[in-house]
């Protein structure tokens, strides 16, 4: 179904008058990112989506429009989005007026608004899409964006699958607030990131509309469609909502049990806040839906994505995410151990404050695995070498390993002020390594050039710790 409201929002903002004399420029197809270097786009920073998507389980059709207010960041008579070319533009236009668009690429949706924008200008582009959406295939082989499930969708999306559902600046480096609406049949629910601002009926027909206030990397956008169980906490810090494929107790044996542990999603929020300051966002929970298609978990924003019942740590790492990768998010892939690295040591600090393994017993078992040991200790983690490598066990397990090497070198109460300052300081934020490493030294007040070379640049097992 096509949507039926207004497509346009109250006040549409209007292009800055350029000066006769201006040059106007075309924004970049891509920002050059070192693993996915078309990803993104050049000249312009988004500060909204607003989308509104309608989707039929039974055709697999969506048909959507979303409407992105962004800033020109220079003078721009042409810019592109990100837009899968399995879905068919119907319609564009530029604060109002008709735009010219063509499908570029495999990913490149290059628009030309009726008049230039002037640098600095902001302006509001509104794409009008459909057609049946395919997963992406990415290079390490997994499956990610839009996939179909027996009774609806599932879109996890890191690194690269948002643009099958929706065109989007899709690089880490541009966050925006997300309005996500979604139409679908009546008995059909439809999650996505952050609070629930309202439901409505339309016939047979219920359009569920989501608000995420804070700002969110377009890969951390989700949608869950289809017949779920729906639960809410009100438990400190903020609400939670879960939602269950009822399948999931025919697929999995002892699920009632075993999806106990979604419940201690307030607990573990509250523990990780102990340590890296308030909870960054509105709300919390977890979606678990039968995927076949999809064997990982995603720490998609406000409501983690599970295939199977998760295990207690594995909920400690995607929360661990909130703050770690969601809210302050690196500024490009390559930096993904920032993510990664640090997820993995808070299930390690789990472990320790619980009772069990002190993460300094952790740290020396793991060291003693040997240094042939496939993915183990290679690639580095501040340098993955390539797009296939982004996810590889080094860089989580050597990436904590490093947080650990950290700790011993400057002591808990420092260490732990730098994981403090680290969230809170750069809080919606995107970041780099160097920023990590100078944010470490200042803190500590000491040169750690060479711990971090060793842990997180040169290839091979580290020699001496």
């Amino acid at each position: 179904m096509r949507p039926t409201r207004s497509l346009l929002p109250p006040i549409a903002a209007v292009a800055l008058a350029l000066p006769a004399a201006a040059q106007a420029e075309v924004g970049s197809p891509g920002l050059g990112d070192p693993y996915f270097p078309n990803a993104g786009n050049g000249g312009y920073d988004v500060a909204s989506y607003d989308l509104d998507l309608s989707y039929s389980p039974k055709s697999r059709k969506l048909e959507g429009v979303a409407t992105i207010s962004a800033t020109a960041e220079t003078t721009l008579d042409r810019f592109n989005l990100d837009l899968r070319p399995q879905l068919e533009v119907r319609s564009v236009t530029v604060d109002g007026a008709v735009a010219s668009s063509e499908a570029t690429g495999d990913q490149e949706l290059e628009i030309a608004p009726a008049a230039p924008i002037a640098a600095g200008a902001t302006f509001v582009t509104e794409v009008a899409y459909g057609g049946k959406p395919k997963p992406i295939k990415d290079p390490d082989g997994s499956s990610e964006g839009w996939v179909t499930t027996k009774d609806g969708a599932y879109a996890p999306n890191e690194p690269q699958g948002s643009p099958s559902w929706y065109p989007c600046n899709d690089h880490p480096s541009d966050k925006a607030i997300f309005t996500i609406s979604l139409t679908v049949p009546k008995g059909v629910e439809a999650i996505s990131n952050g609070e629930l601002a309202g439901k409505s009926k339309h016939g047979k027909l219920r359009t569920w509309r989501w608000q995420s206030s804070e700002p969110m990397a377009t890969y951390l956008a989700m949608v869950a469609i289809g017949h779920f169980d729906i639960t809410r906490s009100d438990a400190a810090p903020v609400p939670s909502l879960f939602a269950v494929d009822p399948a999931i107790h025919r697929k999995v044996k002892h699920a009632k049990r075993k999806l106990k542990t979604l419940e201690r999603t307030p607990n573990i929020t509250r523990w990780i806040a102990g340590h890296a300051g308030d909870y960054p966002f509105g709300s919390n929970g977890g979606v678990v839906d039968v995927v076949p298609e999809v064997t990982y978990a995603l720490e998609t924003q406000t409501r983690p994505l599970y295939t199977s019942p998760p295990s207690e740590l594995l909920v400690v790492h995607e929360i661990a995410h909130q703050w770690f990768g969601d809210s302050v998010t690196p500024a490009n892939w390559k930096e993904i151990w920032l993510n990664e690295g640090f997820a993995t040591y808070f299930e390690f600090l789990w472990e320790e404050e619980r009772g069990g393994q002190s993460v300094a017993k952790i740290f020396r078992q793991l060291y003693r695995t040997p240094a042939d040991e496939k993915d183990f200790w290679n690639p580095p983690p501040g340098n993955p070498g390539a797009a296939k490598n982004l996810f590889l066990h080094s860089i989580y397990t050597r990436g904590a390993m490093t947080l650990q090497a950290l700790r011993e070198k400057v002591g808990d109460d420092v260490f732990f002020q730098i994981l403090r300052d680290w969230a809170t300081e750069h809080r919606y934020g995107n970041v780099t390594t160097d920023d990590f490493i100078a944010l470490a030294e200042r803190d500590s007040g000491r040169e750690l050039g060479d711990l971090f070379q060793v842990w997180l640049f040169e290839p091979g097992k580290p020699e001496d710790w």
